[in-house]
């Protein structure tokens, strides 16, 4: 399997929107990182987010939302957030 760019913002924007947990969501990084192709054309952006999503259920390192925004942004993405009355 090839994990894409736009394989990584679906799932850090399923996350984001609280699809997907982020028990799921490191799940997925790190069977890509040991099962799956990247993405020749954006190698290393990928690569480093998916290592990044991986390792997000741990403390010292964790997954604020600028991080989101920041990965987003190298991969190619913009993030914009709505608030939306409940």
């Amino acid at each position: 399997m090839k994990v894409t760019r736009q394989d990584v913002a679906t799932k850090l924007c399923a996350y984001l929107r609280h699809e997907f947990l982020l028990a799921d969501l490191v799940d997925w990084a790190e069977r890509a990182i040991y099962e799956s192709d990247f993405d020749d054309d954006h190698f290393d952006a990928i690569r480093d987010a998916v290592a990044k999503l991986g390792l997000a259920d741990v403390k010292a390192f964790g997954l604020t939302l600028e991080d989101c925004e920041a990965l987003l942004k190298r991969l190619g993405y913009s993030m914009r957030v709505d608030v939306v009355s409940v």
